[in-house]
């Protein structure tokens, strides 16, 4: 689900990168994975990354690439993301300038994550053209919707048309709908899911950017999914339909966002 690339955008391990060379691109995130509390003092990633880099060309294609530092230690998942306006020269002719590094700190006990979120990103960024144009992002924010996008797809499977899937009310849509006392004519639904967990902050997924905002901005709305299944923003009806919990208590909530068209 990449789960690490949600915590790296969430504690602002995303920025532009303030130089094009390759070398000096890896190291800067590098340090700044080097500062991850998680991460144990004195561990040297720049070192780490620069050593693998020499042997192993890291790039992804379609301008992304995720260098990465495996360790023997135990730990956490961690990632940084870096953009780069211009582009580098990663070194693989034929190939365009890479504009996104997702680079990882791999503890031994996180290799299958490891690998599992690499392919994870790898299949989403292959089968969804709209992330191969990597060279058209206007700025930081247009990077961490793409990658916030990105994420929705990898946990929501290969999904070739995301606004098709987000609004097919298949029967156990219907069924909820028809729970919380709307009928399907007359009313406007959009998917909605919360990412939650002891440790971090709630992440809203949706393609509706007035329903994001409201809920990002709604203290009760994570603490009312969680312990009921129906809960009032604004003029939307929230309507929990299934909860999925991962390792260290964090939380997907699926849910449909149900609002009465206006007559």
């Amino acid at each position: 689900m990449l789960k690490s690339i949600l915590d790296a955008l969430q504690h602002g391990r995303l920025v532009e990168l303030p130089d094009n060379d390759k070398d000096k691109a890896l190291q800067f995130l590098a340090t700044m994975l080097e500062a991850v509390p998680t991460i144990p003092s004195g561990t040297d990633i720049v070192e780490m990354v620069l050593a693998h880099e020499k042997k192993s060309n890291t790039s992804l294609g379609f301008g992304w690439a995720c260098p990465h530092a495996r360790v023997n230690f135990d730990g956490e998942l961690s990632c940084a993301i870096g953009w780069s306006p211009q582009g580098l020269d990663y070194g693989v002719a034929g190939e365009p300038s890479v504009r996104l590094i997702v680079m990882f700190f791999v503890p031994g006990n996180q290799r299958n994550a490891y690998l599992m979120e690499v392919s994870d990103l790898a299949r989403v960024i292959k089968n969804n053209p709209q992330y191969q144009n990597v060279e058209s992002f206007a700025g930081l924010n247009a990077v961490r919707s793409t990658m916030l996008d990105v994420v929705h797809l990898a946990m929501s499977g290969d999904i070739r048309n995301t606004r098709a899937r987000m609004i097919e009310l298949d029967t156990l849509t219907r069924a909820a709908v028809a729970a919380s006392g709307f009928r399907l004519e007359g009313v406007h639904v959009d998917a909605l899911m919360i990412v939650a967990g002891p440790d971090i902050k709630p992440v809203v997924l949706s393609q509706n950017l007035e329903l994001s905002h409201l809920a990002e901005n709604d203290s009760a709305l994570v603490e009312s999914i969680a312990s009921g299944d129906s809960y009032q923003l604004d003029a939307w009806q929230i309507v929990r339909r299934s909860t999925t919990t991962y390792v260290g208590e964090r939380v997907i909530h699926d849910c449909l966002a149900i609002k009465p068209l206006q007559s």
